[in-house]
């Protein structure tokens, strides 16, 4: 028996377990940071990784001091890079410091790239109850002032505030301790709530690290910080946000990258990419929000789906003639008299391409009915690139060639074959609500970065995207015949 189950993305797309691609090998990654147009990150023992697109990455980032888990943040016209002396705690000694230094570029191939001499604004002891070591920093919105928090699982994370001109610790500043049990802290803020994530769990053992990111909240910058259950982050307590999936094990080091509202990255490493011989490699999902905290996002999953405006529950669609399918109304007017039971097929490919036009065919939002010029394969072209987090999509009738593309009107169409054309590229960012941003790589004769958005209940249109319209969200629901 065969049927029709349209459910979400996350139950039943096909699994990929990649990373990221090119070189992406990293540990203790910093937050992402963009710097003359490229995607920056650092880590421990020096250098990081350059991208030029947000999603093929290699090496050649560039950073003096070596040391450990390091973080950077863009303040007004200058980057201000942070990093541990030591790898703290291994060697049974606890002394550390945390180094403060800046740049007006992280391009190395800038004439403006050099980097100040480091200032120290937090140092730990051989026998102290801390590690001055995975530095994390967060400029508060609210108020400008700039807090870094620090230290490992061998002792308590301490929060000290930085002067943001300087980068000099705040002049009589006492360090408060904010969290323990946990260790690559950091902090952000949104909506009047100050976050304090950490990575619990155990370190730098490949596929047997148990690392895995949590997060707790509190409406002062200097904490109490306390989970979902009401358990203090100083008592090792902490909401869940990644942990291991599949063959990536051990997510660790989290760093938010804010795209525009609505559209949110977070950044961390995994300790073991078993596909890629277990290697430490960049991670980067989409961040959510639900219910006023943080979780990842998936990365999306090649699949055939239905693609489903927000706005009205439409579905994307040819705009060709409506093919009835065989089986009508059953069991009208025969009132409780038996009938034998028919299982019924579901409408055909080969059934309905033929009255289709070969030429340009358009788009479309119409009911769903689980028909052929509904069903959309979404599938990666790994040789198109890609941005922040993801490479770029076709997105083409299942069981054809025929693509969605964009036009010189700024409007959506389909095409008789994909040619790896920019406009027949697609972008798809998960948002912070869990819906999706669907924008072509390139529109005919314009220059806006236009999303793919619904102009009324059946007309999807290219426009701006606006967050705070559900006409320019989309779900995307998969489709999947089941034996």
């Amino acid at each position: 028996m065969k049927r029709t189950i349209i459910i979400s993305i996350m139950l039943l797309a096909g699994v990929s377990l990649h990373a990221q691609t090119g070189a992406p090998f990293i540990h203790d990654p910093s937050s992402i940071v963009k710097s003359d147009g490229k995607y920056f990150t650092f880590g421990t023992g020096g250098g990081g990784l350059i991208s030029e697109d947000g999603w093929n990455w290699h090496s050649g980032a560039v950073r003096p001091g070596g040391g450990a888990a390091p973080d950077a943040i863009k303040i007004g016209d200058r980057y201000l890079v942070i990093y541990g002396t030591t790898g703290g705690g291994m060697g049974g000694g606890h002394a550390s410091k945390i180094m403060t230094m800046w740049n007006k570029t992280l391009d190395p191939d800038s004439p403006d790239f050099e980097y100040s001499e480091p200032v120290m604004v937090c140092e730990s002891l051989v026998d102290e109850d801390f590690n001055a070591i995975d530095p994390g920093v967060l400029l508060d919105p609210t108020t400008g002032r700039l807090w870094l928090t620090c230290g490992t699982y061998f002792g308590h994370i301490r929060q000290v505030e930085i002067d943001p001109n300087t980068g000099f610790r705040v002049e009589g500043n006492e360090a408060i301790d904010v969290g323990r049990n946990m260790e690559a802290s950091t902090m952000m803020y949104r909506d009047g709530w100050y976050y304090l994530l950490g990575t619990h769990g155990t370190c730098c053992d490949g596929v047997n690290s148990t690392y895995n990111i949590v997060v707790g909240r509190s409406r002062n910058v200097n904490g109490p910080f306390i989970d979902n259950v009401g358990r203090s982050m100083i008592q090792g307590g902490g909401k869940s946000v990644i942990t291991t999936e599949d063959r990536l094990v051990g997510p660790g080091h989290f760093g938010r990258y804010i795209e525009e509202e609505g559209v949110e990255k977070m950044s961390f490493h995994w300790e073991a990419d078993m596909d890629q011989s277990g290697r430490s490699v960049l991670g980067i999902r989409p961040l959510l929000w639900k219910d006023g905290w943080p979780v990842a996002g998936e990365a999306f999953r090649e699949g055939t789906y239905e693609i489903q405006s927000v706005r009205s529950g439409y579905a994307l669609e040819l705009e060709v003639d409506f093919v009835r399918a065989q089986g009508g109304m059953r069991g009208f007017g025969r009132g409780n008299e038996p009938q034998p039971n028919v299982v019924l097929e579901e409408q055909k490919l080969e059934e309905v391409v033929g009255s289709w036009p070969e030429g340009v065919i358009g788009a479309r939002n119409g009911y769903y009915m689980g028909r052929p010029w509904q069903r959309w394969s979404v599938i990666p072209v790994p040789e198109a690139g890609g941005y922040l987090g993801g490479p770029y999509y076709k997105i083409v009738i299942a069981g054809t060639d025929r693509a969605l593309a964009a036009n010189d009107k700024a409007e959506v169409e389909t095409v008789p074959a994909f040619t790896g054309a920019p406009e027949q590229l697609w972008r798809i960012d998960q948002l912070t609500d869990g819906t999706y941003r669907i924008m072509p790589k390139f529109i005919p004769g314009h220059d806006e970065p236009y999303a793919l958005v619904s102009l009324g209940d059946c007309s999807p249109t290219l426009a701006p995207f606006d967050f705070k319209s559900d006409n320019s969200k989309w779900d995307f629901r998969c489709y999947s015949p089941v034996k």
